[in-house]
């Protein structure tokens, strides 16, 4: 009797536990937590546990360079306003074996996520095979990228090659600088050194966090390479006119005095 009393009480006991009668799921033992500081809005992102590369679709590097198609990549917060707009063509380029090899970024397969904030926003270029993520501050009266990280995991390009996960990051700089309200735009290509054996070029490129009019780019900030390309021909034509002006004062200054010259005999 008392042993059947015992098996009730141990039966009851079980029964009353909450994950009786079901599987414990994976949102309980792996969960995924959302972290925000006070300035940054929730997070807009893929749901981290659903892995980016994928073996099956990995990238298929080149030998041979070719320009990379240009995209338009948007991030939106909650309330639906954007906040990161990006109009690029992204090429990585790897070294291998004393060679180098290319692969240009797939708009169609590309997913543009991360998050918006009002002094800090992060947008994300995730494909199959890797990344490229772009992180903005906003300081002042100037907003600027600071950090560029760049991932990727490509199949081995040659026989010989082992499979390499090439990863790199420029961090602690002010790229892309412009004022509040206007976007930063450069149509020259402009290649980052992520790793010594790992670049990230962008042509051409667009490039606003915060303060976008209606989702739309501001007013336009020429990077120094599109400067130099419209201004050196500038300044190459007026020196050639100064020269071309100073030939013909000093021809008819020398006419004029040898003129004077003839009156006095």
């Amino acid at each position: 009797m008392t042993h059947t009393i015992r098996l009730f009480i141990l039966s009851f006991v079980l029964s009353s536990l909450p994950w009786s009668g079901s599987a414990v799921t994976s949102e309980a033992l792996d969960p995924l937590p959302v972290v925000a500081s006070a300035d940054e809005g929730p997070a807009i992102i893929n749901d981290a546990r659903t892995p980016i590369i994928n073996m099956s679709k990995r990238p298929t590097l080149q030998p041979k360079e070719s320009a990379p198609s240009q995209f338009t990549y948007t991030l939106r917060n909650p309330q639906g306003k954007l906040c990161v707009r990006a109009s690029l063509g992204v090429e990585y380029i790897v070294r291998e074996n004393k060679k180098k090899y290319y692969f240009n970024l797939n708009p169609s397969s590309t997913r543009a996520t991360g998050y918006c904030g009002n002094i800090r926003s992060v947008l994300s270029l995730d494909f199959d095979g890797g990344n490229l993520e772009f992180t903005f501050i906003k300081e002042g009266g100037v907003s600027y990228v600071k950090t560029i990280k760049g991932l990727l995991k490509p199949a081995p390009p040659c026989k010989n090659c082992q499979n390499k996960t090439y990863v790199g990051v420029v961090d602690h700089e002010k790229l892309f600088k412009a004022d509040n309200g206007l976007s930063f735009k450069c149509k020259s290509d402009m290649t980052l050194i992520l790793a010594d054996y790992f670049r990230v070029k962008l042509v051409p490129l667009q490039i606003q966090a915060f303060d976008l009019s209606n989702g739309a780019f501001g007013k336009e900030v020429e990077c120094w390479a599109d400067f130099n390309k419209r201004m050196i021909p500038i300044i190459l034509g007026a020196v050639a006119a100064a020269i071309c002006l100073i030939a013909i004062l000093t021809f008819l200054l020398i006419r004029e005095r040898r003129g004077q010259g003839y009156e006095q005999l």
